[in-house]
């Protein structure tokens, strides 16, 4: 097994934090060349729109001059939907494509990894080759394409991963490797324009649960995460036993149904209520949920369509009670997590919460409690940019672009055996001390180091 250190200088040659064939090469030009900055590198396909982004001493009306310029294609294939965006520097959004799963999604009661890469792998060209079209662009109007690297499912990441290579290596691109989870904050960048760091971020879905302090472009902390099952993916079983329709995915189902029930009439425990930190857990909440619903008699090979009155309220009063409980037990992090933010960052005005359940009406009105008492704003994207999306892809390689990470394009012809950069479990932050624990991290093997271990370490070097 490689040390960290081994994992930590090689993920650093694969991301590139200025316009060149590589950070070795920059830094040993750095020692040698006393030159201007945006001098010493090979350029990418657009330099005059690089050259201002790295020169501080250009005007605001250059700057937004090259905003209007910069064009970026998305790419986002980390799980189940195979998206793709054209986005603008101003961050207007030129297209918007997505291929949806659902039909897969309940056939097999969930993901299923195999079949969802072959789904991606049919969708793939049509998403992007549409995503262009409506953006009345061609690949040669791109000023650089970002994709998804990770987290995710590998083998999913790698059919976004290639596609990019392929239309990056064809138009002499540069790519920008995008780390899932920071797309899924910095959307609310590009919705509200006004958003500044610091600011917290709550990023919510089938796959993940995190709450972060995000100090700046690429430096985060990770105030809590998820120690086993996230809240989407409660949601999404909750919704198979109670035999919801799940071609929506299991969040809207539930909500949906939940309005009908009594949130009081079923008593689950809140998770983790003597563990004085900010991770999240929902094993035990599923497992409750489970003989619940076994205890009940429902059969969940009878569609909810088909269940007669009786049957139906009892389904309904188990998926008020757990999306009560489900919300509380986010609500009581979030409320621990704002304190030990504004221990760090006194300053912080906002919570973002983003990514798939934050599309839930009922968790943004709780949450919105949340932040009142807190005396700090919310601030959630628009459910079409909280799941899964090209566009939240494209902005982030717009932020990171703009400073100068990304890496140069590739060749236009790779060999068969190229391993492409897909990084499945890649954490965003380094951990919080207080809430770090020492026992999930010995069950957490960690394949590359943090986005913002990476972006630190070179920026020390450079």
């Amino acid at each position: 097994m490689l040390s960290s250190t081994s994992m930590l200088s090689a993920t650093l040659s694969r991301l590139n934090l200025l316009p060149k064939p590589s950070l070795h090469f920059a830094l040993s030009s750095l020692k040698t060349h006393p030159k201007p900055i945006n001098q010493l590198f090979s350029r990418p396909k657009s330099p005059s729109i690089t050259s201002k982004f790295l020169s501080s001493s250009k005007s605001q009306s250059q700057t937004t001059a090259s905003n209007h310029d910069l064009v970026v294609l998305g790419i986002e294939t980390s799980c189940d939907d195979t998206a793709a965006a054209v986005v603008r520097g101003n961050g207007e959004i030129l297209s918007q494509v997505v291929s949806s799963q659902a039909d897969l999604l309940a056939r097999y009661g969930g993901v299923a990894p195999k079949m969802a890469e072959e789904a991606h792998i049919k969708a793939i060209d049509q998403v992007v080759q549409e995503a262009l079209d409506r953006a009345n662009l061609t690949a040669k109007n791109l000023s650089a394409v970002a994709v998804t690297i990770g987290p995710g499912l590998s083998l999913c990441l790698r059919v976004g991963v290639q596609k990019a290579h392929k239309l990056a290596g064809s138009f002499n691109l540069p790519i920008v490797g995008v780390h899932h989870m920071e797309a899924h904050t910095l959307v609310a960048r590009l919705t509200e324009r006004e958003l500044q760091f610091p600011f917290m971020a709550l990023l919510i879905s089938g796959g993940h649960n995190l709450l972060i302090l995000a100090r700046d472009l690429g430096q985060y902390i990770q105030l809590g995460t998820s120690i086993d099952d996230a809240i989407g993916e409660a949601y999404d079983k909750t919704a198979k036993w109670l035999g919801l329709d799940l071609r929506r995915s299991g969040g809207p189902a539930i909500e949906e149904l939940a309005r009908e029930g009594d949130a009081a009439s079923v008593k689950f425990s809140t998770p983790m209520q003597h563990h004085k930190d900010c991770n999240f857990s929902y094993a035990g909440l599923k497992t409750q949920v489970r003989l619940a619903i076994q205890s009940r008699n429902i059969n969940a090979e009878t569609p909810i369509s088909s269940a007669n009155s009786q049957d139906r309220v009892a389904r309904a009063d188990i998926a008020a009670s757990f999306q009560r409980v489900a919300v509380l037990h986010l609500e009581e992090r979030c409320e621990r997590a704002i304190e030990w933010a504004r221990r760090i960052e006194p300053s912080i005005e906002h919570l973002v919460v983003s990514g798939g359940v934050a599309s839930n009406k009922y968790v943004r009105a709780r949450l919105d409690t949340v932040v009142k008492k807190k005396n700090i704003q919310l601030v959630c994207p628009p459910p079409s940019l909280c799941t899964d999306n090209g566009v939240m892809v494209a902005w982030a390689g717009i932020e990171h672009f703009r400073v100068g990470r990304f890496d140069p394009p590739p060749p236009a012809e790779l060999p068969v055996d190229f391993m492409y950069d897909v990084r499945p479990r890649w954490p965003l932050g380094e951990e919080y001390a207080e809430g770090k624990s020492e026992a999930r991290s010995l069950r957490t093997a960690r394949v590359h180091p943090s986005l913002t271990s990476i972006i630190q370490a070179s920026l020390q070097q450079k």
